[in-house]
């Protein structure tokens, strides 16, 4: 089964593997983390572009690391990098945690699916949290964990939106878009991660996106792609309740969002040693 846990391809970054998952209750993360993130430019993957001279992964897993609710994070790397990833993270001092570097998969889906295998059975608390968000602050990832604790099967963390948002019909090359309706900005959200599940819920959802896309293929009609696990529980008929998220927890995707967080990381830097 998709579930089954796996341990032969996870490399601990710490010396030596730590029982920090003795309750249910305490979470663990998956950080896909193996594509290119080519919206940032030619170069490194996004999740190594470096942020204050430190890559945004390791910021990301430091973000994880930082909440007592967290006990292990696990590292979806590009396959042919797990090795150099592994020593990364080693290398600046995460250690504090029961950290693990797998081989990740070809889509960001695979990679979650490759990321929950290696997380031991009775773990039943696990976070999606994307690499590219480094400066989630600790408060968010605890009142995500907290929602599940009380009983949610998905949460996510969101912030309302500040801009009027129309929807389009999509024009190639270019052309004007007619718009074909304005939302109710108060009912909106713009969603954050890390995200939150029941384990079985997540990988009850995983497993039947895999049975879909066996049985659908590239088939016409086929369902479109989800682009967050959130939105993998949703297909299925879950439910997924909102949190409040936070305006530093902003992915970084384009040149100018890089340029943002290394303003927010040195504010954070000046004001308290972040």
């Amino acid at each position: 089964m998709l579930c089954t846990v796996v341990h032969a391809m996870a490399i601990p970054t710490s010396p030596k593997e730590r029982n920090l998952n003795a309750t249910a209750a305490v979470a663990a993360a998956v950080v896909p983390a193996a594509g290119r993130g080519e919206r940032l430019g030619p170069g490194a993957p996004k999740a190594l572009r470096e942020l204050g001279g430190v890559p945004l992964l390791v910021h990301a897993v430091r973000a994880l690391a930082r909440s007592r609710a967290v006990g292990l994070v696990v590292v979806a790397a590009p396959p042919e990098g797990v090795p150099e990833v592994g020593a990364l993270l080693d290398s600046h001092g995460l250690d504090g945690k029961d950290i693990r570097v797998v081989a990740g998969g070809a889509t960001r889906q695979e990679s979650v699916r490759l990321g929950l295998a290696a997380i031991p059975a009775e773990v039943e608390i696990v976070l999606v949290h994307d690499a590219a968000r480094p400066l989630v602050p600790v408060d968010v990832v605890d009142a995500v964990v907290a929602a599940v604790r009380s009983g949610a099967d998905a949460v996510v963390p969101a912030v309302p939106l500040a801009d009027t948002v129309k929807r389009v019909v999509p024009q190639a090359g270019g052309r004007p878009e007619p718009v074909v309706e304005t939302p109710e900005r108060a009912t909106l959200r713009a969603v954050q991660t890390p995200q939150g599940f029941r384990r079985a819920v997540l990988c009850e959802v995983h497993e039947k996106a895999l049975a879909e896309e066996a049985s659908a293929g590239q088939a016409e009609g086929a369902l479109p792609p989800v682009t967050d696990d959130a939105g993998l529980v949703e297909r299925f008929g879950g439910q997924v309740v909102v949190v409040p998220g936070h305006e530093e927890a902003f992915k970084v995707t384009r040149p100018l969002d890089l340029v943002l967080a290394e303003a927010v990381l040195a504010r954070r830097r000046a004001s308290d040693g972040f």
